[in-house]
């Protein structure tokens, strides 16, 4: 007879903790995947539209996963690297820089996750904007210069609200209404 793991390896709902982490180190991966092909999918089919100053990455729309789980913040960290890595039009310093904000935007979103205004989580959804308008709005000005510092801020926060309050927002809802969080992200994950 199979002997049952010691108490203190077991979750609340009695899920291994070794499973636990299996299935997180799943999700991120899933996520970090996800934001690669959508966003190599996009620069193939609207040339530029993912590394201008004004981008509309549709792939930022992922960072919504971060309100459900914790796995989005490596995840798509990860994804975003591997992305502005591999991308012939990324600029090494975006490599930190893109990469850094996405982690600093993921972060500030899962722990603002609870925090609503009109039953949606508004605060969460602006750290994308936030964060990538203070670090790519700041490399953009280094790498070009032509560009004040607050017009390039501007224009990256102004792709990444569109982003993530058009797209972020009916992906938040299609994911509450069907209570699909529930199936993909089980509780204690």
């Amino acid at each position: 007879a199979a002997q049952r793991p010691s108490c203190a390896f077991l979750s609340r709902n009695g899920e291994n903790m070794k499973s636990k982490q299996i299935r997180m180190i799943t999700h991120g991966a899933i996520l970090a995947a996800l934001y690669v092909a959508l966003t190599y999918l996009q620069n193939w089919l609207l040339p530029g539209t993912t590394s201008a100053a004004i981008q509309f990455r549709a792939s930022e729309a992922l960072c919504i996963f971060a309100l459900f789980t914790p796995a989005a913040i490596p995840g798509l960290t990860v994804g975003c690297l591997l992305f502005n890595i591999s991308n012939a039009g990324a600029l090494p310093l975006d490599w930190l820089v893109g990469t850094g904000a996405t982690l600093l935007a993921t972060t500030c979103m899962y722990l603002l996750r609870r925090a609503t205004l009109w039953r949606i989580p508004l605060p969460a959804l602006l750290m994308p904007a936030v964060w990538n308008a203070v670090l790519v709005g700041w490399e953009l000005t280094y790498y070009i210069g032509e560009i004040p510092f607050w017009l390039n801020a501007v224009y990256v926060a102004a792709g990444e609200a569109a982003v993530l309050l058009v797209l972020g927002t009916a992906l938040y809802f299609a994911l509450g209404s069907r209570r699909l969080q529930e199936r993909l992200f089980p509780q204690g994950v």
